[in-house]
């Protein structure tokens, strides 16, 4: 295996809240106002440091997609996922995209995510209104 190349970011940061990873800017943020399963989800047009596993269909509250589940390279743990094909013509703007879910990243403060009492599993996660 070769030697792990990390980016370092400035500015506004998310990382993983596992490892401290960069993964995002906050200026990179489309929209707060995806969930997930644990809670609330953010939208970015581009994050960094992390790998992609394999493409899957899965139904989420706005239809069905093809995403990749992203995974810090610092620890591996999941962080979110990309968005690769919309099924949907009204939803092909977050094709390339890729969402972070707060619960599992440190906010540009150093702030964890906790989970609310409104937060409900479900089968897909999504945008409310993007």
């Amino acid at each position: 295996m070769g030697r792990l190349y990390v980016i370092s970011l400035e500015g506004s940061i998310y990382s993983c809240k596992h490892c401290n990873t960069h993964l995002g800017l906050s200026d990179d943020i489309i929209s707060k106002s995806f969930h997930c399963r644990h809670g609330k989800a953010y939208l970015f047009d581009k994050v960094v440091n992390v790998t992609v596993g394999e493409k899957e269909d899965r139904a989420m509250i706005t239809g069905m997609h093809t995403v990749v589940d992203i995974f810090c390279v610092g620890c591996g743990s999941i962080v979110g996922w990309k968005y690769e094909s919309a099924h949907d013509k009204g939803q092909k703007y977050k094709e390339g995209k890729f969402i972070l879910e707060r619960f599992k990243v440190l906010g540009p403060d150093g702030s964890l995510y906790v989970l609310g009492q409104e937060v409900q599993v479900g089968v897909g996660s999504d945008a409310d209104d993007a």
